[in-house]
């Protein structure tokens, strides 16, 4: 009977608290997964392509905010590095090809609220281009063809990405793209544009659900 009594009287004061706490506050806590989320996030990125048939290495830096997880928009900045091996005024087949191009980030994004995206990323810019590596064969020609070693090129990189995300903070990308370039004009023009494909795997790491699933909506009052 004295363990009874004891039973009933904290089932009285939890009642009683209960109640003060549902006084002290007009609303309700629960998820709302449809609610409008926002993210930003900072990329590196590394790839592999062709210039001329000949191989390529890519590497990227890309700052973005992402709308909802169905759009990203943002800025990237990308080095590029051609093994061409090219002769003529170089000897030894010295010289490679090197550029560098930074420019605007469109992704929209499909499938978003699964584990894994299919995005379509474009990018628009440009930089510049030129030889790398350039050992020439006599001061004469270097003097002739230095100022026309580097030529300022225009860039539209389309592609088809997919994404892995492994959690609200970390995002793994893998995808294909090409590489439209502008005509440039380089001594000697052995190169005139620097189009091709590339594959590239990546990673981004930052916040890419701002927005908080729990939240509280007040209840309205009947009074």
């Amino acid at each position: 009977m004295k363990h009874l009594r004891i039973i009933l009287l904290f089932m009285l004061v939890g009642y009683n608290f209960n109640s003060i706490a549902q006084k002290s506050k007009d609303y309700i806590e629960f998820n709302d997964r449809k609610n409008i989320v926002h993210g930003v996030y900072i990329g590196i990125s590394a790839g592999y392509g062709e210039v001329e048939n000949r191989d390529t290495y890519i590497a990227g830096l890309k700052i973005a905010y992402v709308a909802n997880r169905k759009f990203e928009i943002g800025f990237v900045t990308k080095g590029l590095f051609s093994n061409q091996n090219i002769s003529g005024v170089f000897s030894s087949n010295s010289a490679d090809l090197g550029a560098v191009y930074s420019g605007v980030h469109l992704e929209p994004i499909f499938f978003s609220r699964a584990k894994i995206n299919l995005s379509f990323p474009l990018l628009i810019g440009g930089g510049a281009t030129g030889y790398v590596n350039t050992d020439w064969v006599d001061d004469e020609e270097a003097e002739r063809y230095q100022e026309d070693q580097w030529d300022a090129v225009f860039v539209v990189e389309p592609g088809v990405s997919i994404l892995y995300n492994i959690s609200r903070y970390v995002q793994l990308e893998t995808g294909i793209k090409y590489r439209f370039s502008s005509k440039v004009e380089l001594s000697p023009d052995t190169i005139t544009r620097i189009n091709g494909f590339s594959a590239s795997f990546g990673i981004k790491v930052g916040v890419f659900n701002l927005g908080r699933n729990r939240y509280k909506k007040k209840i309205p009052n009947d009074k």
